[in-house]
């Protein structure tokens, strides 16, 4: 699952003691590990690689340029919603040929850097869009390749806000226009509309909603082709499962092995969009308790990380698992689940320090008897966490730090209260 272990009662990075990172960088910090990233980065790479498929990295996940940098070099593609992503993409070397442009909103100005950077295709999420980045691109004398987000209307249990395949959302357009549209756009000289996408949202756990996705596509693929049109690629976009409980998600062969048979004779070439399957146990947050307090029944244990920190429990109700980075050798957890509890242990809400009652990264959850300065890891924190993190109540915001085998260095600078107001002077 990842590479972040107890060895005789104390956490792991690879072969980095978690105290010893603790010591050097403080806390808040993210702490990295690149094995994760590279191995299921590869995994990904092997369960597809019967068609012919491109890896897109998506960059909203975990966007730091030493990441995406190590991505590149090991063959990453990547998939932008932005042209700050795209930047990114460029200072860390990436290839832009094997990027694609998502999002419902690329600005003029976004759209013009993307053609000239020479971007693989642009995901269209509307027929006025598209109307539009044909007239930029015969402004601009370009050419490029774009691709129709086109919804299946595949419903899958998710949180609603993560939930992006259905017909009532603002991304992507019905199967029923997607034809229509094929009819209308897809000879212009500048714009060659010659690819589908489809994108279900985040938080899949079943191979089931992708495999009816491609399911309902082909067919409209077919249609297409029997038109005349040409469809060269499918972009299944991400939204594959990460293991915030330990084994409760398809592996990424087991998604290959619902989804290759599909398209081994189709005729396509096939783009993939993986973000936090890749990134989520590849890091953690790691905290320090600054005050534990009983309130009423309850047991609090107050962290100096927030959800300006890691926002995803208070705005998704997102579970991650916590526990101490030092522990006796039989508080050492076998598993990560909500309901994981062993004998001694005690019901604590984890909260932070923000003025904000919805400020927790974990209610009524079983851990060992803790204390002030003990360090608490927040796991599966690698996707969404520094991303989605914010300077709400003038805080800091965390170093990122990234550990690659027995060595560790900070790919990004703990904020400092001048950095808060840098901009303002």
């Amino acid at each position: 699952m990842d590479h972040f272990s107890y060895q005789n009662g104390n956490l792991f990075a690879e072969n980095v003691k978690i105290e010893t990172i603790a010591k050097k960088i403080g806390t808040p910090v993210y702490i990295y590990s690149k094995a994760t990233f590279i191995e299921h980065f590869q995994k990904m790479q092997r369960a597809f690689s019967e068609i012919d498929t491109t890896i897109c990295y998506s960059v909203k996940a975990c966007g730091n340029i030493n990441i995406l940098k190590f991505m590149a070099q090991a063959g990453s593609g990547f998939d932008i919603v932005s042209g700050g992503e795209l930047f990114r993409v460029q200072q860390a070397g990436g290839d832009t040929s094997k990027t694609v442009f998502a999002g419902v909103g690329k600005t003029d100005n976004e759209i013009i850097d993307a053609m000239n950077a020479g971007i693989g295709y642009f995901n269209i999420e509307s027929q006025e869009e598209l109307e539009n980045l044909i007239t930029i691109a015969e402004k601009q004398g370009k050419k490029t390749k774009a691709a129709l987000r086109i919804n299946p209307d595949v419903q899958y249990k998710t949180h609603a806000y993560i939930t992006t395949g259905v017909k009532e959302t603002k991304f992507g357009v019905d199967i029923e226009h997607a034809i229509n549209i094929f009819d209308k756009y897809a000879g212009n000289k500048n714009v060659n509309l010659c690819a589908v996408h489809v994108h279900l949202g985040s938080g899949g756990k079943t191979i089931e909603p992708y495999v009816n996705a491609v399911k309902k596509i082909l067919p409209v693929i077919d249609e297409l082709r029997t038109c005349g049109h040409k469809v060269e690629m499918l972009d299944l976009g991400g939204g594959y499962g990460a293991d915030y409980e330990s084994d409760t998600v398809p592996s990424a062969q087991q998604y290959a092995d619902g989804i290759v048979p599909l398209l081994k004779d189709r005729k396509l070439k096939l783009i993939l969009e993986p973000g936090k399957s890749i990134c989520a146990n590849a890091g953690i947050l790691l905290s320090r308790i600054i005050y534990t307090k009983q309130g009423g029944s309850k047991n609090f244990a107050i962290v100096d990380a927030g959800m300006n920190d890691l926002i995803r429990p208070s705005l998704y109700d997102a579970f991650h698992f916590i526990w101490p980075a030092k522990v006796n050798e039989e508080f050492v957890p076998s598993q990560r689940e909500k309901d994981f509890q062993l004998d001694g242990t005690e019901i604590y809400d984890v909260v932070g320090p923000i003025c904000e009652g919805a400020d927790f990264l974990a209610k009524d959850r079983a851990l060992p008897p803790v204390k002030r300065d003990d360090l608490l890891a927040v796991f599966t924190a690698g996707a969404y966490g520094f991303t989605m993190s914010s300077n709400y109540n003038a805080r800091c915001r965390a170093a990122e730090v990234l550990v690659d085998g027995e060595n560790f260095s900070i790919i990004r600078k703990r904020e400092t209260y001048e950095d808060l107001i840098a901009l303002e002077k």
